[in-house]
């Protein structure tokens, strides 16, 4: 069992986490909001005031956060993750950033001693919760055979695919397809409806047909009841969107489908939608059609 810690308690850290304690490992947490830890505090998890003293604290630090601005605060911040890193130690970023400022980001770890693998995830809480997760890893071989079992106590699937970065490339990738496939899918749903067929009838279908992806399967539903709590918001989506068009840019892929899509979620947050499940461009779609989502 092994002395770890973990940066970023929101909705995938958390249950990370908690899967994490289920293993029998030792985890020290922290968040910049603590009572939204409590729940796993109670379940015996360690609490820390700082990324520092939560790195000085473990062997392997884990860290899930919002954004490339988040990741560079943590890390390089006053009590940051760049204060507790000594020799030996291993930091673990699962967050969906900047391929670029996440190999900045570990040339500093390194610099002080440390080592530093991007390894952010595919799939959902729903996902997580069932056991199958996949991870990709980016980093130096020796350093991910050290990680991989930790990271198979969270997934089933854990791919080495190249040198730091490459996993947040290969994770830019993934999502630009999963929204994509969503607004297909609502486009699909209301041709559909528009044109008779019941919306129940038409997700069901859809679903169950050639195009079902495991997220069309659990997220596809989303269109006739969307969840309390948000899976992955407009805003995080439109965030890992414009990665995407960025890093098309330069290395001159065109990404054409990902732009449209990118105008749908541009649409979301200008109806007041931003903090919903990126599902919600069917509600856009909806509207555009004439007809509403309920």
């Amino acid at each position: 069992m092994a002395n770890l810690g973990y940066i970023g308690l929101g909705v995938m850290g958390s249950r990370m986490v908690n899967r994490l304690l289920d293993k029998g490992h030792t985890v020290t947490g922290y968040n910049r909001t603590r009572s939204k830890a409590q729940w796993l505090i109670d379940r015996g998890m360690r609490w820390a005031d700082s990324p520092r003293e939560v790195v000085e604290a473990a062997g392997i630090t884990f860290s899930m956060l919002t954004d490339s601005a988040a990741l560079e605060e943590v890390v390089a911040g006053p009590g940051g993750v760049l204060a507790g890193i000594a020799p030996g130690k291993i930091f673990i970023d699962m967050s969906t950033v900047s391929p670029a400022i996440s190999r900045e980001l570990a040339d500093r770890v390194r610099a002080k001693g440390g080592e530093m693998v991007d390894a952010p995830v595919s799939g959902s809480v729903i996902t997580l919760e069932q056991g199958k997760l996949s991870v990709m890893v980016g980093g130096r071989p020796d350093t991910f055979e050290v990680v991989k079992p930790l990271l198979l106590d969270l997934g089933p699937k854990v791919t080495h695919v190249g040198a730091n970065g490459l996993a947040l490339v290969m994770k830019i990738a993934t999502n630009l397809s999963l929204a994509v496939q969503m607004l297909a899918f609502s486009e699909g749903v209301l041709l559909a409806e528009k044109s008779g067929i019941a919306r129940e009838t038409a997700v069901d279908v859809l679903t169950h047909s050639v195009i079902g992806s495991p997220m069309v399967q659990y997220r596809g539903p989303f269109v006739l009841k969307m969840p309390g709590e948000a899976w992955f918001n407009v805003n995080m989506m439109q965030k890992d969107m414009l990665l995407a068009l960025e890093l098309g840019r330069q290395v001159n892929v065109p990404l054409p489908t990902t732009s449209a899509t990118n105008q749908m979620l541009t649409a979301a947050r200008g109806l007041g939608l931003a903090d919903r499940d990126f599902a919600i461009v069917f509600e856009v779609l909806a509207r555009l059609s004439g007809i509403g989502a309920d």
